[in-house]
């Protein structure tokens, strides 16, 4: 979705999207936002145009990203109010240190940060030790995407052994956060068009014993098991900063904890 293609004054169905979305009632949206169901309602169909302040309120308990405040607070009329910082800015200094500090904290197990467009932002030594290793020098020329550093067939894939469920299982995400931002759907499509040897599931049905999807490198002479996790900037006020995501890798089991800590 771009800022030309909102409707102004579309806000009530955008926002009863949102509402279906995560599944509450017009009763229990109104009751967190401090107004009543039928006030809710009227903004919903039309019937009444809320506030800016009441707009970014009803987008604040319903947990919409801050970009798309900014398309809700379009569709009301509004102004955006969340803006958007190159990474350079000096305003952005004290987020990229705090980033720096959790990358080198992490050592000695893999770490990343990657920014809306799932770019890479930084990444700690263990990483570009890891998974740059054999990867082909155009995929490492910035801006550097990290889901075509995974899934290119000059980039890692051809050393991941799960790589058919890892492939499902990363453009199911890019997909879903696509249908938010548009800006996503050229990625998609492009690593839609990635060759893979491993069947892609449609769905991925965990096995009976299966807790977590591990990333299964190959690396040297023997296979490295990941468990990965992200993070964000839970209050960031910013699009830039609300948009970074870190992704951490633990050892998911004995020997690749004993490879990564050289004991």
């Amino acid at each position: 979705m771009t800022a030309d293609a909102v409707e102004p004054a579309r806000v009530g169905p955008l926002l009863a999207q949102w509402r279906r979305r995560r599944r509450i009632s017009q009763l229990e949206l109104a009751n967190l936002a401090g107004v009543s169901a039928r006030h809710v309602g009227f903004v919903e169909t039309g019937r009444s145009r809320p506030s800016r302040e009441m707009v970014l309120r009803l987008a604040d308990h319903l947990e919409v990203p801050l970009r798309e405040r900014n398309f809700l607070l379009l569709a009301a009329g509004y102004a955006p109010v969340y803006h958007e910082k190159p990474l350079d800015d000096p305003a952005m200094r004290p987020v990229l240190a705090a980033v720096r500090r959790v990358l080198d904290g992490h050592r000695p197990y893999p770490a990343l940060v990657m920014d809306g467009r799932r770019n890479l932002v930084a990444s700690n030594e263990p990483f570009d030790r890891l998974c740059t290793a054999g990867v082909a020098a155009h995929l490492l020329r910035p801006p550097v995407n990290a889901l075509r550093l995974v899934l290119h067939p000059d980039g890692m894939a051809p050393r991941i052994v799960n790589l058919g469920r890892w492939r499902g299982k990363l453009l199911t995400g890019l997909a879903r956060r696509a249908a938010l931002d548009e800006r996503l759907w050229p990625l998609h499509e492009e690593l839609l068009g990635y060759p893979c040897d491993q069947p892609v599931p449609e769905v991925d049905i965990p096995g009976p014993d299966e807790i977590t999807l591990p990333l299964e490198l190959r690396c040297e002479e023997r296979v490295l098991s990941f468990i990965g996790t992200f993070a964000t900037f839970g209050i960031a006020r910013d699009l830039t900063s609300a948009e970074l995501i870190i992704e951490s890798f633990f050892p998911a089991d004995e020997d690749t904890a004993a490879y990564l800590t050289g004991s």
